[in-house]
């Protein structure tokens, strides 16, 4: 929405206005756009500052001073009338703050695109390259403002870098795999004894047959003793022979390796450096890399900013996290966070806790950041300090040494293991005698007559 002046039309014909779908027929030339529309108003803003405050107050649905002095002084006689408004709004502050009854429809919205087509035909004595260089002057202005526009602000660049960084690291990986592989064939034992992929290419781009290893010098490159071990396995290699357009080749494709890394780090050069200007405290916190990542993940820093800190431990984890939670199991404890320096360098069981403090301080430097007007890393380099002291002190509790009265208390007998061999002595057993059915009737009916006998005194006791 660009505001160049500010002016108002009065519908004379509001019966054509009922057909939406035909309504762009009133506005093919000027001479029709005037029988439906009439210039009632029109004032123009004395510069672009003052045209600005107009368009960035309408683009957040808010009241110009201009514009509230029009509708009081213009519209405010008609009150009876509707205020068709293209913003539903605005049309809801201007009936809040005014008074004013406002509509908005798709009627509406045709009826500003055909005035907006015949704008010149409507308001005479605007030449047209004035207004085109107007409008583009304030569009940008506007543009400047919706962007909030600083160059050392824009989050949109570390998105796109710590992107690029990831897709060369995998073409990288996939040209050296490559190059090996492809020298490979000429001279195996080369990949053996030199295991940066780097020096391995800029060592066949400055050789290429290995029959020339002997003559060449590749001391620049190479330490002396791997230098030795090279040119003494170049002479009794098994690899095969290959043709010079297959080495030209070759040394094309180390070109393209060299030429890559050194591009790499000259990309991530610039990232640390856009790190420390966006958020100097989140990259104290967790590295310039992680960082990146996790704003890239979100979209944008203010947009992280509104994460908790709960998510932003598992942020980068959302398909385990789905995962866990369809399958009822345990949750994923990091995402991302985990490969930050402080999660990598403690043991496997505190872990979770790190990360979980970690994300915790983590939240709050990532808000202030966003938010704060320091560009200062010292409450990240605060917050660091705090997460590394609790996990000095959870790496020691299990290690911490006994002192004072507690190490007679803590101090066991030392255990001998005594190996005697015991012999059963069966003399010790017991056996019972064995009884006969009949004695045991007997027994039983015995005992059954004497509490017989017993229960017949007792009754006649008690008579």
């Amino acid at each position: 929405c660009v505001v160049l002046f500010l002016f108002c039309l009065q519908v004379l014909n509001e019966k054509k206005l009922q057909e939406v779908d035909s309504l762009w027929k009133e506005f093919e030339t000027p001479e029709k756009a005037n029988k439906i529309v009439k210039l009632k108003h029109f004032e123009k803003f004395q510069d672009t500052t003052e045209a600005l405050a107009a368009s960035t107050a309408l683009v957040e649905g808010k009241l110009s001073k201009n514009l509230k002095k029009i509708l009081k002084k213009i519209v405010a006689k008609d009150a009876h009338e509707q205020l068709a408004v293209a913003d539903a709004k605005l049309g809801g502050v201007i009936k809040d703050k005014l008074n004013l009854s406002c509509i908005h429809s798709p009627m509406v919205t045709e009826l500003m695109r055909g005035i907006r087509s015949q704008i010149e035909g409507l308001i005479t004595g605007l030449p047209s390259r004035e207004m085109a260089a107007m409008c583009l002057g304030l569009a940008h202005s506007l543009s400047r403002y919706k962007l909030k526009f600083s160059p050392d602000k824009v989050d949109t660049m570390i998105v796109q870098a710590i992107s690029l960084l990831d897709d060369l690291d995998k073409e990288l990986n996939n040209y050296i795999m490559r190059c090996r592989e492809w020298y490979g064939w000429h001279f195996p034992e080369l990949g053996k004894i030199i295991t940066d992929n780097l020096t391995y290419c800029k060592c066949v781009r400055k050789v290429g047959d290995r029959r020339n290893f002997a003559s060449s010098d590749v001391s620049d490159i190479l330490p002396e003793e791997i230098e030795e071990d090279v040119k003494g396995a170049a002479e009794i290699s098994m690899g095969t022979e290959v043709s010079e357009e297959d080495i030209n080749n070759i040394i094309h494709l180390c070109d393209q390796v060299i030429e890559i890394s050194e591009y790499r780090t000259q990309l991530y050069d610039y990232l640390k450096n856009r790190m420390m200007a966006i958020a100097p405290n989140l990259t104290v916190m967790v590295g310039e890399l992680v960082g990146a990542r996790l704003i890239a993940h979100a979209g944008s820093l203010l947009n992280l900013a509104k994460h908790p800190a709960s998510t932003v431990q598992i942020l980068g984890a959302e398909k385990a996290l789905f995962r866990a939670l369809k399958t009822k199991r345990d949750t994923p404890k990091f995402g991302l966070i985990y490969h930050a320096s402080l999660v990598g360098q403690t043991t496997a069981k505190n872990k979770g806790k790190i990360s979980r403090m970690l994300a915790a301080k983590t939240a709050l430097t990532i808000r202030y950041d966003a938010l704060g007007e320091d560009t200062s890393a010292e409450m990240g380099a605060e917050n660091r300090l705090k997460v590394e002291t609790r996990l000095r002190h959870l790496e020691e509790r299990g290690i911490r040494r006994i002192s004072g009265t507690g190490k007679a208390l803590a101090r066991t007998d030392k255990y001998q293991n005594k190996s005697e061999v015991k012999v059963y002595d069966p003399s010790g057993d017991s056996t019972l005698p064995a009884v006969s059915k009949r004695k045991k009737i007997q027994e039983v009916e015995e005992q059954e007559e004497g509490v017989a006998v017993k229960a017949k005194k007792f009754k006649a006791e008690m008579k």
